[in-house]
């Protein structure tokens, strides 16, 4: 068989101001697509390994990624989303990995339309997807799909299970062996992403029993927890259901998804965050770094998830590095915060010197009404480096990222790294790249950064404790910030249940 294989990655928070031009993405095409991500644990690596098993011929017009940020520019969409349907003619199936939550300049659904036209490109021939737990699933993107199937974990750890479930249902209905259609439930209820994880909690029972239902022979059960930080119609929580295209599969998919849907509707409060001011915030974690021995103590991670990278953070608020240095705490590791304009000055001095100068704050939030003043700070250039790493996992295993020009600014109380690129840091290299070893006895007291959940995994097991912040920012936590206007209403917990 001829299979399309692509990959479009983008979760759109629309109340960022962090452009999404092509150049976000860093689109890889046709042969250099599919070099990109074999050996990858990703959804389209898993579609490539099984094309291999099987011995399909594959064409793949492009795999692009690009992180959490604003509406996805016109123009780089329809480069993009043209390449895949101009390959679709002629091909038996397709298999795509995609996000779910993207939102573009000029339509709310990016992957809805990209699904319509496949379908209009290549009537007849099987579409399956494999999306993002948080994506915000679409009428469109339900009926221009045979099989669908989201993750089951946050923090992503399954994303090429995923596809290889994906490519299981959609091969075995390219061979003629099965047909499936896809059912779902939508709830008025938009998540916030801090209880998404699916380690506990509410979450954590509605995946146990997606699981379960595929246990009992249903092919394919995903509760998506949507991306609520998009204005746009429904961001909301679905579960979407993947059975065979009959009367008696209709009725169980239908049945399926919402039994599920009204177990998460019966314990909605589960899916609410509650943020803590941060003087509560800091007050406690100066508590969990008391009492530990000086040469054997563990740092406690202080995440800023008000300014979450990978939800379209514009990764240079200095709202918690401020408070903590006025609450009087020390031996402060933080990174990576994105300021180019800093990185310039920083490094036209060189390693060794000592320089006062505004550090972050420098982005304009105006879809929040939010404009700081940038702190000026005096400190010493310990580093400098190129800002490149590879992650070892076990999140995007083998990526490699570049940071841009990237400098480790010693303020004493602090030690800071300066980027010229947004980065979440979801691996120890946007410390070691500047030379610095947070995991070193003793270290750092509190390492400070920039994120919700991706750096759990590395950075949990090393530390001694973890405390969220909530600051001011584009990917708070508390919705009364954002201005919300397209939203169908009501909708919980906007409005009272």
């Amino acid at each position: 068989m001829k299979l399309l294989i692509a990959r479009l990655n983008h979760e759109t928070n629309t109340f960022s101001p962090v452009p999404t031009p092509l150049a976000a993405f860093d689109p890889q095409w046709g042969d250099d697509a599919r070099r990109s991500q074999t050996g990858m644990r990703t959804a389209m690596a898993a579609f490539l390994d099984a094309a291999a098993r099987r011995g399909d011929t594959v064409v793949t017009p492009v795999a692009a990624t690009a992180n959490p940020s604003g509406r996805v520019d016109e123009a780089a969409y329809e480069q993009m989303v043209n390449h895949i349907v101009a390959c679709a003619p002629g091909c038996d199936a397709m298999l795509l990995d995609l996000h779910g939550a993207m939102v573009t300049t000029h339509l709310d659904d990016g992957e809805g339309e990209l699904l319509a036209r496949l379908r209009a490109a290549a009537p007849g021939v099987p579409i399956g997807v494999a999306l993002d737990l948080h994506g915000n699933i679409t009428p469109r993107m339900v009926s221009h799909a045979d099989v669908m199937v989201g993750f089951k974990t946050y923090p992503h750890v399954d994303m090429y299970e995923t596809g290889e479930h994906a490519a299981r249902l959609l091969l075995a209905m390219a061979d003629g062996q099965a047909r499936y259609a896809v059912r779902w439930h939508r709830l008025a209820l938009m998540s916030h992403t801090l209880r998404s994880s699916t380690l506990e909690g509410a979450m954590a029972a509605a995946v146990a029993g997606a699981r379960e239902a595929e246990g009992q022979g249903v092919p394919a059960v995903t509760v998506f927890a949507g991306f609520a930080l998009a204005d746009i119609p429904a961001p909301c929580v679905s579960v979407v259901v993947t059975d065979t295209d009959d009367t008696a599969g209709h009725a169980r998919a239908q049945r399926t998804a919402d039994a599920l849907a009204g177990q998460i509707w019966a314990q909605r409060e589960g899916f609410v965050y509650r943020s803590e001011p941060l003087a509560q915030s800091l007050a406690r974690a100066a508590a969990l770094a008391e009492g530990q021995h000086a040469d054997t103590a563990r740092p406690v991670l202080l995440l800023d998830h008000g300014d979450n990278v990978m939800s379209g953070g514009t990764c240079d608020t200095m709202d918690v590095l401020q408070a903590a240095l006025a609450a009087g705490l020390s031996g402060i590791a933080m990174g990576p915060l994105c300021d180019p304009e800093a990185v310039a000055t920083l490094w036209a001095a060189g390693e060794g010197a000592q320089v006062t100068l505004a550090l972050g704050n420098k982005r304009p939030m105006l879809a929040l009404g939010l404009t700081k003043t940038p702190p000026v700070l005096t400190g010493t250039v310990r580093r400098l480096s190129d800002g490149g790493y590879t992650v070892t996992g076990p999140i995007y295993t083998g990526q490699r990222c570049q940071m841009g020009r990237t400098v480790l600014f010693d303020i004493g109380a602090a030690q800071i790294v300066v980027t010229e690129q947004t980065q979440e840091p979801f691996d120890l290299g946007v410390f070691t790249c500047v030379g610095l070893d947070v995991t070193a006895q003793p270290g750092p007291r509190f390492l400070l950064l920039k994120s919700r959940m991706y750096c759990r995994p590395v950075f949990g097991p090393l530390s001694a404790a973890l405390v969220e912040f909530d600051s001011a920012g584009v990917t708070s936590s508390d919705y009364s910030l954002y201005p919300f206007s397209r939203v169908q209403r009501p909708v919980y917990p906007l409005d009272a249940a």
